[in-house]
């Protein structure tokens, strides 16, 4: 949530703000923090946000950040991006953000997705795709993070390098008009490597990720100490710089 709660309409869902218009009914799947909810939710007022998340605690998480900002057009539910409960047709615009790269059907999620999207609507996706990460200086435990991370996401049941996969995916899924673009975040200044790489050097001791790479035997304590220490390196160098490769789709129902 410290990652996701830097996270903006602006920054995140540039490719589909144009759809955001005042008096739209949006269904915002993984909705997470709820910045980008919030965010959709003031760009369609009067229209509303119905966010969904698949816990109770996810959800108040979002619920909590609206209520923070004072918005009334946008609610959090629990629900399943596989089987979402709303009728055909429902929402203009249904988005998912750094969605489907966790969940283990992307084709069905997309398809469920598709359904709940009105004639006329789009459907917005945007992931990451881990193994296009581009770095420098180029830092040794930041390549053993990154063989880790995709490991450990594959293991549960993800796809951590879906950006390159979402037009397949759409293809999979039915959908006939697809519009698949790209776009990066990028840390190159002091304060962005600091809050990138001392994210990563904090969770990759101190997560459910590291409780699992320990668990699975993928890596040892001292192993992730060691890894942790390398993003701290990478963080103070006045060189480094960190791109991230997201694909992103707009599919007109």
């Amino acid at each position: 949530m410290r990652s996701h709660s830097n996270r903006t309409v602006e920054n995140s869902a540039g490719y589909l703000a144009a759809e955001f218009n005042s008096g739209a009914h949006v269904l915002d799947v993984g909705s997470g923090p709820g910045t980008i909810t919030a965010d959709i939710a003031r760009m369609v007022d009067p229209g509303s946000v119905v966010a969904v998340e698949m816990t109770s605690e996810a959800a108040a998480l979002t619920r909590a950040e609206l209520d923070r900002q004072r918005l009334t057009n946008a609610r959090a539910v629990v629900g399943d991006a596989l089987a979402l409960d709303f009728g055909d047709g429902t929402f203009d615009v249904v988005h998912a953000h750094q969605v489907l790269q966790h969940v283990p059907d992307p084709v069905l999620a997309l398809h469920e997705m598709m359904r709940v999207c009105r004639p006329g609507g789009v459907v917005g996706v945007r992931d990451s795709d881990y193994a296009s990460f581009a770095w420098y200086p180029r830092v040794p435990e930041l390549d053993e993070w990154l063989s880790l991370y995709r490991a450990a996401a594959r293991a549960n049941g993800g796809e951590p390098d879906a950006g390159r996969r979402l037009l397949a995916w759409a293809h999979a899924a039915g959908a006939a008009t697809v519009e698949a673009t790209s776009s990066t975040w990028c840390y190159a200044t002091p304060e962005a490597r600091e809050w990138w790489g001392g994210m990563w050097a904090d969770r990759i001791v101190e997560s459910d990720l590291a409780e699992q790479l320990v668990r699975e035997q993928r890596a040892t304590r001292a192993d992730l100490d060691r890894i942790s220490e390398g993003w701290r390196q990478w963080a103070r160098d006045p060189d480094g710089w960190f791109s991230l490769l997201h694909g992103e789709l707009l599919i007109r129902v």
